[in-house]
């Protein structure tokens, strides 16, 4: 994993294009929410909401990161990049909630069949 706070705009598109592989990045509102953005190589991504429901309370529009779009991507995403993904997982953690974010990111990289990953 890549801390990528001070990289500006663009830089999974940056990263994905310098290294010519599929990656993935999760930004966090204070802990409380997590945005997933995905991308591979040929273009084709996909976004996605974590802990909704602390979300919903920050009044940031879930109707802008539906769940099924967002896991068929996430699906895709992981065939593309090589992983074997957890569809019940993938779908678990972008509809469930926890105390933070980050919990649920974790998680999501599991499901997503990235190696190392806990």
């Amino acid at each position: 994993m890549t801390d990528f706070a001070d990289a500006g705009r663009r830089s999974l598109a940056k990263l994905v294009q310098s290294t010519g592989t599929s990656a993935v990045m999760v930004s966090f509102l204070d802990s409380d929410v997590g945005f997933v953005e995905a991308l591979t190589p040929d273009g084709s991504r996909w976004e996605g909401l974590l802990n909704r429901e602390t979300a919903k309370s920050y009044e940031i529009p879930l109707e802008h990161f539906p769940i099924e779009p967002a896991v068929a991507g996430a699906l895709a995403w992981s065939a593309a990049a090589g992983l074997t993904p957890d569809e019940e997982a993938i779908r678990q953690t972008l509809t469930g909630s926890a105390l933070f974010a980050e919990q649920l990111s974790s998680a999501l990289m599991v499901a997503l069949g990235l190696p190392g990953a806990t």
